[in-house]
């Protein structure tokens, strides 16, 4: 007999919805589509081996793989699409897929006819742990990630574990990378957890989060969501995306922690920790060969936290938190000694 479905809450006064966690929350898809939708546009890839019954009429939008499928264009064509079919702003998103598809998807759905409901179904492990949940969407520039995007909170969630049996090991490790983020988030059980409850801690962590700083405000609390992701992002702009998402934000939690220790608010100690529960998930520790200092550090200064020069989130004595204006000395310093030209 299965595991039951594990409900997690996202808080959110009106805009509240459940994510449903565990293998056959599948089925809880057509509970999660909105009273009076009678369309949905099922958004999803095509190596994507997971068939979706929301219940009401649906028409499926297959979109390209990988990172270059989030742009501006691919929206152009949804949104075309979407009008082309009579889709109507009373209707559905649904997104099948990982990251790419929920951000994607989610920024589409906010965006068409100023915003209709979107709801996620994840069908990887970083979308599982992360990217379907809380409400960012986006795309990217060739300036950089994610730089347009829209908060659009989803209806639901659906992270059905048993659809990541197909899943390649590649992706496993990019679902690792934001799993190892949440250890230094509060999560140290999640390394001692099984499968449904390692996804159920990561949104229940996210959660919390999202519920207490939805849009990235003055407190900086939604922001420590990107730890490791300030150098992630870079290396994944700067390599074309060879680097998948989670193996980029490992390293960058590794240049997090260093970057911590060098500025003096942890000690060697601290940085042991973090390349322990990096290394423990089979990830990568050391920047790819061949990175450029200045070209990281020039899209590291678009990153979208930046409020006053580099922005990082960093370890220290308070937890881990946002701190504005990291002498660029010392990061290239760092990223030289780790390797980069």
């Amino acid at each position: 007999m299965s595991e039951p479905v594990i409900r997690v809450p996202v808080p959110l006064g009106p805009r509240s919805y459940d994510v449903f966690v565990g293998p056959g929350a599948l089925r809880h898809l057509p509970e999660l589509v909105p009273p009076g939708a009678s369309r949905a546009a099922v958004v999803t890839q095509a190596g994507i081996p997971v068939a979706v019954e929301p219940g009401v009429e649906h028409k499926v939008f297959v979109v390209p793989d990988g990172e270059r499928a989030k742009s501006m264009a691919t929206v152009d064509e949804l949104c075309r699409g979407f009008a082309q079919w009579g889709l109507s702003r009373r209707d559905v998103v649904i997104a099948v897929g990982g990251g790419v598809v929920t951000d994607l998807a989610g920024f589409t759905a906010a965006v068409y006819y100023r915003g209709i409901a979107v709801v996620h179904v994840a069908t990887t492990l970083l979308a599982q742990v992360d990217a379907a949940i809380g409400g960012k969407t986006g795309v990217n520039l060739p300036e950089g990630k994610n730089l347009v995007g829209a908060f659009w909170q989803p209806a639901g969630v659906v992270c059905d574990v048993d659809t990541l049996a197909t899943l390649p090991e590649r992706e496993w490790r990019s679902g690792n990378g934001e799993m190892a983020k949440y250890h230094f988030l509060g999560g140290e059980e999640i390394e001692r957890s099984e499968l449904r409850e390692k996804v159920a801690l990561c949104v229940a962590i996210k959660s919390a989060v999202v519920a207490a700083d939805e849009h990235e405000g003055a407190s900086g609390r939604r922001a420590t969501l990107n730890y490791g992701h300030t150098l992630g992002h870079a290396l994944e702009t700067a390599g074309g995306y060879g680097l998948r998402h989670g193996e980029a934000v490992a390293i960058g939690l590794m240049f997090a922690a260093r970057l911590a220790c060098r500025l003096g608010r942890v000690g060697a100690g601290r940085v042991q920790d973090h390349e322990r529960v990096v290394s423990s998930y089979g990830l990568p520790t050391a920047l790819p060969a061949g990175v450029d200092a200045a070209e990281l550090l020039a899209l590291m200064r678009r990153d979208k936290k930046a409020a006053g020069g580099l922005t990082f989130v960093l370890d220290g004595p308070a937890g881990i938190e946002v701190v504005d204006g990291v002498d660029e000395g010392a990061v290239v310093d760092l990223l030289r000694a780790m390797g980069a030209r």
